[in-house]
């Protein structure tokens, strides 16, 4: 028997939850049973109330609010533990269409994906600002170069697991889920699938930032954090290389006018002081780089181990249900 649920995080949504509940499809085809689960964050204006008054099957209330990743997690821990075999999570201002839900659900079906995310083809969504449309494909691009996948609409968040995929799911920001865990699965090498989903008429402004400068500063530090966390060396050795070559530069600059220059008489003895200095902090970040790399190293089988433990705790308490 497959078992499908939906979350939905939301953080003060009793207006616009109702909504989002209706639009949701009672029967999805390959699938059994079809629940809903939500994540109140915090939430100050009964939201959790309105989702049990709608019939919601699972409700998860944080004490505070704790972010949209905190949310997202929570949500995924729930699910597990409620048997899902698969997992799709959708936002609670009704943006994403339910009726596209099958479409999400369907590579997982077949087989032929872990993860699959829904595309709203952000080039053609009318309600956003050119150039906020533009910073979202440059930043969906970075994405796609960090993370070796080609996902089109790196923001979306409407997307479905299967059950592996969600147990391997570790997210460490705190802002939110959905370039994190692009990046994680792309570097573990999961098969992630893209599909074009419809979008409802606009209902609420965008919560999960404040200003453009704010979001592109938020998701720039997501970005560059995760992909350190995955490949350190490679961060490093860039780092590294760079300040090291640019002290071999200025070495060449200062031994090119002492060998050319019969009036050199000593001059330029800082471009020698500097090209030291930028030599040995080069050569520091590239031994940092080398212990950053263990430590990942470390982090995976910590994953490996945290993964292992999930699918135990979850078994045994499948068998005791």
């Amino acid at each position: 028997m497959k078992k499908l649920i939906i979350q939905i995080p939301c953080l003060n949504e009793a207006e616009t939850l109702p909504a989002t509940l209706a639009d949701l499809p009672t029967s999805v085809p390959g699938i059994d049973v079809i629940e809903v689960l939500v994540i109140d964050d915090g939430s100050k204006d009964g939201t959790a109330d309105v989702a049990r008054a709608h019939g919601v099957h699972h409700i998860v209330r944080l004490t505070r609010n704790k972010g949209l990743a905190a949310a997202f997690m929570a949500g995924i821990d729930a699910s597990l533990k409620q048997h899902a075999d698969f997992i799709v999570n959708t936002d609670a201002d009704n943006q994403y269409a339910g009726s596209d839900i099958g479409k999400l659900v369907a590579p997982l079906l077949s087989g032929s994906a872990d993860l699959t995310i829904g595309d709203r083809n952000i080039a053609e969504l009318r309600h956003m600002s050119w150039r906020k449309r533009q910073l979202q494909a440059l930043g969906s691009w970075v994405v796609r170069q960090v993370s070796n996948t080609s996902v089109p609409d790196t923001t979306s968040g409407f997307r479905a697991y299967t059950r592996e995929a969600a147990l391997r799911m570790t997210i460490v920001s705190e802002f939110s889920y959905t370039l994190e865990s692009i990046i994680q699965a792309g570097k573990r090498r999961m098969a992630i699938a893209h599909v074009p989903v419809t979008t409802n008429p606009r209902t609420r402004k965008s919560r999960l930032f404040d200003s453009i400068f704010g979001y592109i500063k938020r998701s720039s530090a997501t970005i560059v954090r995760i992909y350190a966390m995955y490949e350190p060396l490679k961060v490093f050795s860039y780092i590294g290389l760079t300040l090291f070559g640019a002290g071999v530069l200025l070495a060449l600059r200062f031994l090119y006018e002492y060998f050319t220059d019969v009036t050199f008489g000593g001059r330029m003895v800082q471009s020698l002081i500097f090209s030291a200095v930028f030599m040995i902090i080069g050569f520091q970040v590239l031994l940092m780089g080398l212990l950053a790399d263990v430590i990942s190293a470390n982090r995976k089988l910590l994953e490996d181990l945290l993964y292992r433990v999930r699918r135990i705790e979850l078994s045994d308490r499948r068998d005791e249900d």
